[in-house]
């Protein structure tokens, strides 16, 4: 009989042993290279040669690096802050998803705040509470600072602000064009043949609603109408701000055959009340949206919108920072076109008879 104890659960022989993690030096020797090579591809200084046994040797001994003692030698935080409108709004959640994936490639990592949509003060408290983490930059998705206080902010901070154009030293902003993008959406339903068109505009101060708005009159002008101000009413990007806007259009008793609404949140609220009415779509109201959202195509009917390149606007928001961090960034893969895209779904179609 053996006179071997069985080992008790607080024992050594049961105690699992930490897995070891991977050194630089490991690294180093599985990829056939210099530990001073790796440590200047980490850094983005990248010997495309080698870079891939590199990368390969990193994913295979699951390397992570020491980013705290990095910092400390450096002063390089590895940290980028992202200050979004609200965590729930799904355009600036998809341009953070983009922002996100393309830091992924070098080594950054976002801090997300978010504004709540609240007062340029307020924002700016939130931008100084992301400063005072020490991140190395800033992307800004939208918001209520002026140029002038991002202007002031990027003395401080690098910036990349995505949905207005201003630029400084520090400070890069991107943009496409909105303004066209109304025009765009408008003059789809002109060429239908709506001549009733009503517009739910977004935040009043947003630059977006304001060149969006300008759009829809633009569109206007160039057909030869005339734009009946009864049926421009103020909406907040949002879907009960879509839905309070159509119910006082319908309320009002003004006729329209058509709404170009300011993004596809507010679509979705002036749908809904649609449907409360008994109101068809797109039979007796053609709707149009904008941004182009993931699920504007899963509706029913899908949503006919101005498809904006939200996720590819946060990737190029995040390579710029990076370029204006002095960082040879490792992903080379081309975004893709930053154009707006009109994309005809089921929710436009020529008006009713009746509309003649």
């Amino acid at each position: 009989m053996s006179s071997a104890r069985k080992a008790s659960p607080g024992s050594p022989a049961n105690r699992s042993v930490p897995e070891q993690s991977a050194t630089l030096q490991d690294v180093a020797r599985l990829a056939g290279v210099s530990a001073s090579t790796v440590s200047r591809i980490l850094n983005g200084q990248v010997d495309s040669s080698r870079r891939d046994a590199v990368e390969a040797a990193i994913k295979k001994l699951r390397f992570k690096p020491n980013l705290v003692a990095k910092s400390l030698r450096s002063g390089v935080s590895m940290t980028i802050g992202v200050l979004m409108q609200d965590f729930d709004n799904p355009y600036t959640s998809h341009a953070a998803t983009g922002v996100e994936d393309e830091l992924r490639s070098s080594g950054y990592t976002p801090i997300l705040v978010s504004g709540h949509w609240s007062r340029e003060g307020d924002e700016t408290e939130r931008v100084r509470l992301l400063m005072s983490r020490k991140i190395d930059g800033i992307v800004v998705i939208g918001g209520r600072l002026s140029d002038a206080q991002l202007l002031d902010l990027s003395e401080h901070q690098p910036i990349v602000v995505i949905g207005r154009e201003c630029h400084g030293p520090r400070l890069r902003s991107l943009d496409i064009d909105q303004r066209g993008g109304g025009y765009m959406a408008t003059r789809h339903l002109i060429e239908l043949g709506h001549r009733r068109i009503a517009h739910i505009s977004g935040i009043e101060y947003q630059p977006d609603a304001i060149a969006r708005m300008q759009g829809y009159m633009d569109a206007h002008r160039d057909a030869g109408l005339s734009v009946d101000q009864r049926l421009v009413v103020r909406g907040d990007f949002s879907e009960p701000g879509g839905l309070r806007a159509m119910q006082a259009l319908l309320d009002s008793g003004i006729g329209f055959t058509a709404v170009f609404a300011a993004n596809d949140p507010t679509l979705n609220g002036a749908r809904l009340a649609l449907f409360n009415r008994g109101i068809d779509v797109p039979g007796q109201v053609s709707l149009v949206g904008f941004d182009g959202l993931p699920p504007s195509e899963y509706c029913v009917p899908p949503t006919t919108t101005v498809r904006q390149p939200i996720y590819e606007m946060g990737c190029t928001a995040a390579r710029e920072l990076l370029r204006l961090l002095g960082v040879k960034q490792l992903n080379d893969t081309p975004i893709g076109s930053l154009e707006l895209r009109l994309v005809v779904r089921g929710t436009t179609a020529a008006p009713p008879h009746s509309a003649d």
